[in-house]
C-alpha cells in the first residue's frame, strides 16, 4: 500500500527570485512581453486609466478591446509590474503604465512603439547570422535597402513613431544635459549633429548670455525646435547650419556638445571627431555623451540597444574605454567623465591645438 507523505510542501516566497530554469523560461518569452507592452501602447490602455482602478470591461469599452483578452493581457503585463491587478478584479496605474501614458512628462509611449516595430520583429530571429565571420547588419537582405531608406520610403508610421520617439528621448534628456553642464566662461555652444536642437534650446534658456549654433543634416535642421526657428524665442541667439558632421563642421564656438552619434561605425566617428578638432580653437571644450555597454545600472538597456544597432545599421554602442580611446585618437583625451542621468555619460575634453599623429 502506498502512503502519501503528509510532509507539508516547500514554497517559495512570493517575492523571491524565481529558480534558473523558471527564469530562462521568461527570458526566451520575452518577446510576449515586448508584445504586450506594445498592445497597450497601440491600444491607449494607459490614456484611458484614470487614477481611480477600472475593470477590464471597463477599459475594453475606452479602448474598443473585447474585455477578456484585454483582461489576459493586463494580468500579463501586471506581471511586470506595468499596471496592477487589485484584489476586487480592477487594475490600477504604476510608475510604468503611467509612462505608457502620451500626456505623462516621462512618457516612453512611443520608444515603447518604436522598439517593437514590425521590422524588429523580422530582424531579432537573423542575430546568429550577424554574430557569425561574415555576419553584420542583416537589414539589407531583409528589405532589399538600407535601414533609413527603407524606413522614409517605404515604412512612413514607422518613421513617424521614430522622429516622436526620439524627440521624446531628446527633449527628457536635454533638461538633464542642461542641468550637468557647468557654462561659466562660455558664450557660444555649438550643438553638432543635435537633430532639432532640443539640449540647445534647453542650455539657451538656462544661460541667457550665450549664443548657440545647431548642425545636422538639412531635412533635419528644416524641423528644429519652433524655439530655435524664425520667430521663436530662441531665434535670435541661434544660427543653424545644415550639414554633415562627417564631412565639415564649418563652426566656431566655445563648447561643443556631439549627443548619442557616435554610434553608427568607426569611420564616422574619426571623421567627426577629427572634424571638431579642425574646426575648434584651442581651450574650447567638448562634451561627447553616448550610452554605454558597460554601465551597470543601464545595461540591460544598453546592451539590447547594442544588438538592435548590430542588426540594423552595423553600429555599436561604446564602452567606456572605447569612447576614451577614440576621443584620445582623436586629440580629445577626457579628462572628466560624468553620469548624466541612468542610461547616459558625458565625456568632457578640452582642445589642445595639437593635431593628432595620422592614423
Amino acid at each position: 500500500m502506498t502512503t502519501l507523505s503528509t510532509r507539508p510542501v516547500q514554497t517559495a516566497p512570493v517575492d523571491a527570485a524565481p529558480p534558473p530554469g523558471m527564469r530562462l523560461r521568461e527570458l526566451v518569452f520575452g518577446a510576449a512581453c515586448a508584445a504586450a507592452v506594445r498592445a497597450a501602447a497601440r491600444l491607449g490602455v494607459a490614456d484611458a486609466l484614470g487614477d481611480v482602478p477600472a475593470s477590464a470591461e471597463k477599459l475594453a469599452g475606452a479602448v474598443g478591446a473585447e474585455p477578456r483578452p484585454l483582461r489576459r493581457l493586463l494580468r500579463a503585463l501586471s506581471c511586470y509590474g506595468v499596471f496592477e491587478e487589485r484584489p476586487d478584479g480592477t487594475f490600477g496605474h504604476t510608475e510604468m503604465s503611467r509612462m505608457l501614458r502620451e500626456d505623462d512628462p516621462q512618457s516612453l509611449r512611443y520608444i515603447a512603439l518604436w522598439c517593437t516595430e514590425p521590422w524588429t520583429w523580422a530582424a531579432w530571429p537573423r542575430l546568429d547570422d550577424a554574430v557569425r565571420p561574415a555576419g553584420g547588419p542583416v537589414f539589407q537582405e531583409l528589405y532589399g535597402k538600407g535601414f533609413f531608406e527603407y524606413l522614409h520610403q517605404d515604412a512612413h508610421e514607422s518613421a513617424q513613431v521614430f522622429n516622436r520617439a526620439m524627440t521624446t528621448s531628446s527633449k527628457q534628456s536635454a533638461l538633464e544635459v542642461a542641468e550637468l553642464l557647468d557654462l561659466t566662461g562660455v558664450r557660444s555652444v555649438a550643438d553638432i549633429g543635435g537633430g532639432q536642437g532640443h539640449v540647445l534650446a534647453s542650455l539657451l534658456e538656462k544661460h541667457p548670455e550665450v549664443r548657440g549654433t545647431l548642425l545636422d543634416l538639412p531635412d533635419v535642421v528644416a524641423k528644429a525646435d519652433p524655439r530655435l526657428l524664425a520667430g521663436g524665442a530662441l531665434a535670435g541667439r541661434v544660427t543653424i547650419v545644415p550639414g554633415d558632421c562627417r564631412r565639415a563642421i564649418p563652426v566656431d564656438a566655445d563648447l561643443y556638445i556631439i549627443k548619442n552619434i557616435l554610434e553608427w561605425d568607426d569611420a564616422s566617428t574619426r571623421a567627426t571627431l577629427g572634424h571638431v578638432v579642425a574646426a575648434a580653437r584651442p581651450g574650447a571644450r567638448v562634451v561627447v555623451i553616448e550610452n554605454l555597454v558597460d554601465d551597470t545600472p543601464s545595461m540591460k538597456f544598453t546592451t539590447a540597444m547594442d544588438l538592435l544597432l548590430l542588426l540594423n545599421v552595423g553600429g555599436a554602442k561604446h564602452t567606456r574605454e572605447s569612447m576614451v580611446e577614440r576621443m584620445t585618437l582623436a586629440g580629445l583625451p577626457p579628462g572628466d567623465i560624468r553620469p548624466v542621468n541612468a542610461y547616459l555619460h558625458a565625456f568632457e575634453a578640452v582642445v589642445t591645438g595639437t593635431a593628432p599623429a595620422p592614423g
